[in-house]
């Protein structure tokens, strides 16, 4: 069996499991090169008429076996997910990467990045991919990569460690800011827990293998970035930059903060999902109570 056939088998199987996606890949086929190419330990432009050994099936047949009968997403599987290019240890315990807030920090976040990066904050860093993809899009800054739980922050030393970045990116236990007291930043990074209560619920079974700390934020999905608003100004530089994911929460946000000039930068993802804010728009504590 070559290669190409074993992905049209992988892909076919995949598309009767009636499986859902969305951790890397949209749709069988790609969740079909992904479990097989690197299932494999192959390069992703691998020759698609090499042929397989009867040991490879085996172990794509195992995999394909544990993704159908466990619905674990592919990156648990092979404990590696992708982002912007670069590849990352992923376990149970951190949401798998795919933010957003990658495609921005590939271009600097230019044009509205208006003052030089010497430090930087992930705030809700799990897996480290953000901090480690930052330090890398502004190389000599120095990174705080923040999390609440312990366990996330092992898998992000992991991460760091293999991406050479230890001298340069330092781990911090924090409940967001709460152990960042006194530490300004130039830029501040965060994809902090954003799904509402309602769409917890209504989670495929491939999300439920995430923790879900790093998934659940409230009623209306901003129990977390409420805070991260209410108190990210005092830790930002003048002309500092707050950037922010919150899925499907825009509108639910800018009625929340009518007055609050959100930017709302274009990414792959469907709808606008991250917002951006200068220090000097960012809501006052007197704006906010006024608001109820």
């Amino acid at each position: 069996m070559t290669l190409a056939e074993l992905l049209r088998d992988t892909a076919r199987r995949l598309r009767a499991a009636r499986l859902n996606y969305g951790h890397g890949t949209t749709h069988a086929r790609d969740e079909a090169a992904f479990l097989v190419v690197r299932g494999l330990g192959l390069p992703f432009d691998a020759a698609s008429c090499m042929p397989v050994s009867a040991a490879g099936r085996r172990r794509v047949a195992r995999l394909l076996g544990r993704r159908i009968r466990e619905r674990l997403p592919v990156a648990y599987l092979l404990h590696e997910a992708w982002l912007d290019g670069e590849a990352f240890y992923v376990d149970r315990r951190v949401i798998i990467p795919r933010s957003h807030i990658a495609e921005l920090l590939r271009d600097r976040l230019q044009p509205w990045l208006t003052r030089p990066v010497r430090r930087a904050l992930d705030l809700c860093t799990g897996s480290g991919c953000l901090a480690v993809l930052a330090a890398k899009a502004f190389p000599g800054t120095r990174v705080d990569a923040a999390d609440l739980s312990r366990a996330a922050l092992a898998v992000a030393r992991r991460n760091i460690t293999q991406h050479a970045l230890r001298g340069r990116i330092r781990l911090v236990r924090s409940d967001l800011f709460d152990g960042l007291r006194g530490r300004r930043y130039d830029l501040i990074v965060s994809n902090p827990p954003y799904v509402t209560s309602s769409s917890m619920r209504a989670l495929p079974p491939e999300h439920l293998h995430e923790p879900r700390m790093a998934l659940a934020g409230g009623i209306d999905g901003l129990a977390l970035v409420r805070r991260i608003l209410e108190h990210a100004a005092r830790h930002l530089e003048p002309g500092g930059l707050l950037v922010c994911e919150v899925g499907a929460g825009r509108k639910a946000l800018e009625r929340a903060y009518p007055q609050v000039p959100f930017t709302w930068p274009e990414t792959s993802a469907q709808a606008q999902e991250v917002f951006l804010l200068p220090r000097e728009d960012l809501p006052q504590r007197e704006k906010r109570e006024k608001l109820g």
